[in-house]
């Protein structure tokens, strides 16, 4: 079946882009991917069609999302107070609780059909932090992982401020991918403070902005992040 791995990957740039919006289009293109497989499996290995990967960056506007396992309880905000911050609320399929998305922020969605890669969703989610925990090395920032967290932390060794820099929230279905990574870069952490980001209330989420006491070029970063990305993932990008 080797013949039929496919490890390009396209890239798909959609800047600032409505939250809902952004959704449907990742849920077309998933939904796709996942009809070709099962597809696949009606006929024979020479007749099989390779699946697409692709890999989505954007900015959403402000924006609250709470995942399946999530409560409602971790949104401070009431209807009024949503519109007085001129964000808006969505309960989504993925994993995870309460996040924020906004502008300054980078949104990253890989659609990958893991067949292509390694069929290993703790592999995948390990690679998406690795590939953050590199670039934000080349700010100069010490980044990791904190035992049974995921996403990227400063002061992840001693956790006397352990802060978050970049959260993850993924679903899969036939080991294709959808959702992904919020990387703080020049966000207003003001809009944290609203929530109980990932229903953790004992944690401070922090923006490379802020550890830096300067904003930082989007693109610049997202440039690094996408070389580290398709580096661990062995992809070739089009």
């Amino acid at each position: 079946m080797n013949h039929h791995i496919n490890k390009k990957v396209k890239f798909i740039n959609l800047g600032e882009i409505d939250y809902q919006k952004a959704w449907d289009y990742q849920t077309e293109l998933f939904d796709a991917v996942v009809q070709r497989k099962i597809e696949n499996r009606k006929v024979e290995a020479d007749q099989q069609k390779v699946t697409d990967n692709y890999l989505i960056f954007c900015e959403h506007p402000h924006v609250y999302t709470l995942g399946k396992s999530g409560s409602e309880d971790n949104l401070l905000l009431d209807e009024a107070g949503l519109k007085e911050k001129n964000a808006t609320y969505y309960k989504i399929n993925r994993g995870g609780d309460i996040t924020y998305h906004g502008p300054g922020q980078l949104v990253g969605y890989p659609i990958l059909d893991l067949d292509n890669f390694f069929t290993d969703i703790h592999k995948y989610l390990r690679l998406l932090e690795e590939a953050v925990i590199l670039t934000l090395k080349e700010y100069g920032i010490e980044s990791g992982r904190i035992d049974g967290l995921t996403g990227v932390w400063l002061d992840h060794e001693k956790q006397e401020n352990p802060r978050k820099i970049c959260a993850l929230g993924v679903k899969s279905s036939r080991w294709v991918t959808m959702h992904g990574f919020a990387f703080n870069i020049n966000t207003d952490l003001d809009y944290f403070k609203n929530i109980i980001p990932c229903g953790i209330d004992d944690k401070a989420v922090t923006s490379l902005k802020f550890e830096l006491g300067k904003p930082v070029e989007m693109s610049e970063v997202a440039k690094k992040l996408i070389h580290h990305i398709s580096d661990l993932f062995e992809m070739e990008l089009i």
